[in-house]
């Protein structure tokens, strides 16, 4: 079983003809990803080099496709349209791997989303794998492993780093989900957290969470009070000093709040373990799990 997405899932790639876009749909493809079109304006009745359609716009790609998803591989000064667009066209579930897009048009956008009862993921992430079964993004899928353990991270090439070392322990995941390392991402871990729970195919989630913001003491309040099953977690920036940006827009300490310890303390308090290296974390969900 999976969350969100499986081999059914019928996929949009919006930016389908740019690089990017190309050079990730053929790998998306290779792991059985079910891809339908893509969209690019001003390039609609073409066809892509893996044969795929190419539309004009996400409502016509919908209407001709029946495509519950989208992915987009689209420039930072169009990827917030984009995201409306997929949004208005009532697809699911949108995909958006592009950094850098302004925080004020995330603003928009986010309740564009919720609003029209859509799942964002992301911007600034790797994307969604359903080990097996579909992938949307950039993960790397020979890492992966089917299972029952969900991965939900806001760091990107760690999330690969950890999953490799789920694997090596032969642990399975269920499916990975990359939210994001931009302030303003569509969805949370507490918004993606009760989907695993309700999931009969998730038996325990592994949570990568890192410094800056509060989401991970929100996390732990939620966990406390309606995740029943085992969660174990990892904070990326340990040593990070207050005040330095590290990496992701959303990873800066402030004033004394966003601090590693300050994760650590609640998720603790939480009942989850948190790990102080990879290694350590896989092990530690080997030894709780039996695998």
């Amino acid at each position: 079983m999976s969350i969100l997405l499986d081999s059914s899932t019928r996929v949009l790639v919006q930016g389908i003809t740019g690089r990017d876009g190309a050079f990730h749909t053929r790998q998306m493809l290779d792991y059985g990803t079910t891809i339908v079109g893509g969209v690019t304006p001003g390039k609609g009745g073409q066809q892509t080099e893996t044969g795929l359609p190419v539309f004009d716009s996400v409502q016509e790609a919908v209407a001709a496709t029946g495509a519950t998803a989208s992915v987009i591989y689209v420039p930072a000064k169009f990827a917030a349209a984009a995201v409306k667009e997929a949004a208005l066209a009532k697809l699911a579930l949108i995909v958006c791997i592009t950094e850098g897009i302004p925080v004020l048009d995330m603003v928009e956008v986010y309740h564009t989303v919720a609003a029209q009862g859509a799942r964002l993921i992301g911007p600034n992430c790797p994307g969604i794998i359903s080990p097996g079964q579909a992938k949307i993004g950039i993960m790397p899928g020979a890492i992966h492993l089917p299972g029952r353990v969900g991965v939900i991270s806001r760091s990107g090439t760690l999330t690969y780093e950890i999953v490799h070392a789920l694997t090596q322990h032969g642990i399975g995941q269920s499916t990975c989900i990359g939210v994001g390392g931009d302030p303003i991402v569509g969805s949370s871990f507490r918004d993606l957290l009760p989907l695993y729970e309700a999931d009969p195919g998730t038996d325990a989630v592994v949570l990568v969470g890192e410094i800056g913001g509060d989401e991970e003491e929100q996390t732990a309040k939620l966990i406390a009070a309606q995740i029943s099953k085992p969660v174990f977690a990892y904070i990326v920036g340990q040593t990070a000093p207050e005040g330095k940006r590290m990496g992701h827009a959303g990873a800066i300490v402030s004033g004394g709040a966003g601090t590693a310890e300050s994760k650590i303390k609640a998720l603790n308090e939480a009942g989850v373990p948190v790990a102080g290296t990879i290694d350590e974390l896989a092990a530690t969900v080997q030894a709780n799990l039996g695998g």
